[in-house]
């Protein structure tokens, strides 16, 4: 748990509510592929005022590596640091278990979440060509464009 500023708190959950689903399915919008990952994720959400307003989730990939497979925020609370606040706080947990590695893949049109991955040190080591057009039955349009690839970033955390 982690107790942040404003009444602000990151706490782990272990059931997904509608409204968690709600959330998680605004950043990834196969049920099928968030209930892939959802049951062997470590899960957390962010309060506010005692108040679901975002989630982050992370699994295990390989030894030493963990991987950010959802984070999001409740669009009336976009732009305000809560994206922010849940990857960092991701980092850091990850480092309090000596990972030494992080990941996250985003898609290729995400301008702001690459934004905000490289504001916070992630690097883009890699492009998975056609992911989205491989892993979801229905064509996926962000910022007016068709989504195809998937950007890799990683993280060193030593």
């Amino acid at each position: 748990m982690a107790k942040l500023e404003n009444n602000l708190l990151i706490q782990p959950f272990q059931q997904a509510t509608a409204r968690h689903y709600k959330l998680l399915l605004s950043a990834d919008p196969s049920r099928k592929v968030v209930d892939s990952y959802l049951a062997c994720a470590h899960k957390f959400e962010l309060l506010s005022d005692n108040q679901l307003v975002g989630v982050i989730l992370l699994i295990d990939t390989r030894p030493e590596t963990i991987e950010i497979v959802n984070v999001a925020v409740i669009e009336k609370y976009w732009n305000h640091g809560f994206g922010e606040k849940l990857v960092r706080f991701g980092i850091s947990w990850a480092k309090e278990r000596h990972y030494q590695t992080i990941e996250i893949g985003t898609g290729s049109t995400s301008f702001g979440q690459l934004y905000l991955y490289q504001k916070c040190g992630f690097r883009i080591v890699g492009v998975d060509t056609d992911f989205f057009v491989r892993n979801y039955d229905e064509p996926i349009i962000e910022n007016k464009l068709v989504l195809k690839d998937m950007v890799r970033l990683r993280l060193n955390l030593n």
